[in-house]
């Protein structure tokens, strides 16, 4: 892949390894060790990525406005439209980054959560077992 994004240590296009959104796709992360690869893969390769992607055009739009901006008192309308183009994937970038950050808090929280409920389940049946009468 051209650009910042670079290679995403084995997830093709769609976030899925080696399979896009053919194989695997859909498949849901249950196992703890499976949860905290996703997790580190958010944290090591996709959150940087996506940041790294992200600020790639800041150069390169802040030049194509100054080059459109005005000089002598004339310019293009060109820069008020990148302006506001840049200023809205910013925005995108900014809230494509809160969820992922969102996702890997949650894939860490959910072995937590998980385990408490399986507990607390598991104590609720261990109270009510009828061996416990012999």
């Amino acid at each position: 892949m051209d650009g910042p994004a670079g290679n995403h240590g084995g997830y093709g296009h769609g976030g899925h390894r080696h399979g896009g959104y053919g194989q695997g796709a859909g498949r849901l992360a249950s196992t703890p060790a499976e949860k905290r690869a996703a997790a580190k893969a958010l944290h090591d390769h996709i959150e940087p990525d996506t940041r790294r992607a992200g600020a790639w055009a800041d150069d390169e739009t802040g030049a194509a406005v100054k080059e459109f901006g005005a000089r002598d008192g004339h310019g293009w309308l060109t820069a008020p439209a990148l302006r506001a183009a840049h200023a809205a994937w910013g925005d995108q970038v900014r809230n494509l980054l809160d969820r992922l950050g969102a996702e890997k808090d949650a894939l860490n929280r959910t072995n937590v959560v998980l385990t408490g409920a399986d507990l607390a389940v598991g104590g609720d049946l261990r109270r009510t077992s009828a061996l416990d009468l012999y």
